[in-house]
C-alpha cells in the first residue's frame, strides 16, 4: 500500500519581493475576505499594498524570507521517517495555501506517485473555516488523481501535542530559574468574532488546547488565553495579547508566552513577539518576558502526526485526531458540514 500524506500550513514569502503577492493571495481567499469576488480582489489589492512596506520591514528581521517551508518541511521529512519505520511505503508532502509550494504543484506530485491512500494532515491543530477548511477546499479542486482520501480535521486535544507543547514551556521557564511571579499566556491568532458567531470552532478548540497544556504544567497554575495579529476595523476574539501583557503588567507580574496554535516559527512568533509584544513588555517594566518555542520536530509531536495518520488509515471521510470533539453549535466544524451533507 502506497501511503500519501499531505501536510497543510498557511506558508510565507520566501523573498521580500514575494511579500506583496504572498499578502495578495491571503486576502483574496473568500474564508477570509467574505465579499464577492469583484470587491475581494480589489480590497485584497489595496491591502497587500498598503500593508507591503511593514511587512517586508517584519521579514528583513528574518532574514528576508519566512521561515515556514523549510521548517515544514522538517516536519514532513521526520513524519515520513516515522511511518516508514512503521512499515508504511509512505511520502509526506507540503501543500502550501498562500505562498510556493500551492496545492496545483504538490497535487501533481502526488498524482505522479500514485498512492493507494491519501490522508490530508492540517499543521494547524485547532480547526477554523480560515485555515483548514480553506486547505481542504484549495486541495479538493487541485487534486484528481488517484488515491483514497480521508482528513484529519483537527487534533487540539491531541496528547502529543499538548506533551510537546508543555515542554517548550518548561524548558524555558526552567532555564529562567522558574520564577514565581509569572503569568502563562497562551496567544493565538486571532479572528473577527462574527467568524466565531458563525459556528467557527477555533475558539472552542484553542481554550481546549490552553487547557489540556496547563493540565500538564500545575507548577504554572495563573494562565490566560489570549488572541494576536489584529488586521482590519472589525471586532475580533479578545482579550488581545497586547492587552494581556498589559493586565500583567498592572497585577505585578511577569509573563511567558506560549504560541499556542502554532507549530512552527513564522512572523507571528519570530517578529510579533520576540520584538513587538518584547518591546511593550520592556515599556511597561514587566519582567521577565518569556517565550517558549513551537513544537517544531519536538519527538512528541511528530510521533502524534504519526499516530494521527495511521489513526486515520481505517475509516473514511473526515474526523477529529484524539478524544475532542465540536460541541453543539459548531455548525462550521468540518466533521459538521459532511455529515450534514
Amino acid at each position: 500500500m502506497k501511503l500519501a500524506v499531505v501536510l497543510f500550513n498557511l506558508g510565507g514569502p520566501d523573498s521580500l519581493k514575494a511579500v506583496r503577492p504572498f499578502l495578495f493571495n491571503l486576502f483574496r481567499d473568500p474564508a477570509i475576505i467574505q465579499l464577492p469576488t469583484p470587491a475581494r480582489y480589489a480590497l485584497a489589492a489595496l491591502i497587500s499594498t498598503a500593508r507591503k512596506k511593514s511587512a517586508q520591514a517584519n521579514y528583513a528581521i528574518m532574514g528576508g524570507r519566512s521561515p515556514i517551508l523549510p521548517q515544514t518541511e522538517a516536519q514532513a521529512t521526520m513524519l515520513e521517517a516515522e511511518l516508514k519505520s512503521e512499515g508504511h511505503e509512505a511520502r509526506v508532502f507540503v501543500a502550501m495555501r498562500y505562498w510556493k509550494p500551492f496545492a496545483d504543484e504538490t497535487a501533481r506530485q502526488v498524482a505522479a506517485f500514485a498512492p493507494d491512500e491519501i490522508v490530508l494532515l492540517p499543521l494547524y491543530p485547532q480547526f477554523s473555516t480560515t485555515t483548514t477548511g480553506s486547505s481542504v477546499k484549495d486541495w479538493a479542486r487541485a487534486y484528481k488523481g488517484p488515491g483514497r482520501t480521508r482528513t484529519v480535521c483537527c487534533y487540539p486535544t491531541a496528547p502529543g501535542l499538548a506533551d510537546a507543547h508543555a515542554a517548550e514551556i518548561r524548558k524555558v521557564w526552567e532555564s529562567a530559574g522558574r520564577p514565581g511571579n509569572v503569568r502563562l499566556l497562551f496567544s493565538a491568532h486571532g479572528l473577527p468574532q462574527q467568524i466565531v458567531d458563525g459556528g467557527d470552532p477555533y475558539e472552542a478548540q484553542i481554550n481546549a488546547t490552553a487547557a489540556a497544556v496547563a493540565q500538564r504544567l500545575p507548577e504554572l497554575a495563573d494562565w490566560r488565553v489570549s488572541f494576536q495579529s489584529r488586521v482590519g476595523r472589525l471586532q475580533w476574539l479578545k482579550p488581545s495579547t497586547e492587552d494581556a501583557i498589559r493586565a500583567a503588567a498592572s497585577d505585578g507580574k511577569g509573563v511567558l508566552i506560549s504560541p499556542i496554535a502554532f507549530v512552527s516559527e513564522h512572523v507571528e512568533t519570530l517578529v510579533e513577539l520576540d520584538h513587538e509584544y518584547a518591546e511593550l513588555a520592556a515599556g511597561l517594566g514587566l519582567a521577565p518576558y518569556l517565550r517558549a518555542r513551537t513544537p517544531g520536530v519536538g519527538a512528541p509531536f511528530i510521533a502524534d502526526l504519526a499516530r494521527a495518520v495511521t489513526d486515520a488509515l481505517p475509516r473514511e471521510g473526515v474526523a477529529p485526531y484524539g478524544p475532542w470533539r465540536c460541541p453543539a453549535g459548531h455548525g462550521k466544524c468540518l466533521c459538521r458540514e459532511v455529515q450534514a451533507a
